[in-house]
């Protein structure tokens, strides 16, 4: 799994930056909850996950601004 490409979140609406929003803190959610309860989960997407919803929090910071 790759970082995702700050060009391709640009190009999608807001309506789309918040549903894309929303799955990403979901799974940061299930990914918390695999940790806690000791389930078998790959450590690396905390942090692609975390950059990518932070990447369009920022794109949602920016589209409001403008």
């Amino acid at each position: 799994m790759n970082f995702s490409n700050i060009t391709e979140l640009q190009k999608l609406d807001s309506e789309s930056i918040d549903k894309e929003i929303l799955l990403m803190s979901q799974q940061l959610v299930e990914l918390r909850m695999k940790q806690a309860t000791r389930q078998s989960f790959k450590p690396h997407e905390f942090k692609h996950t975390k950059r990518k919803l932070a990447q369009l929090l920022t794109l949602q910071k920016q589209k409001t601004t403008q």
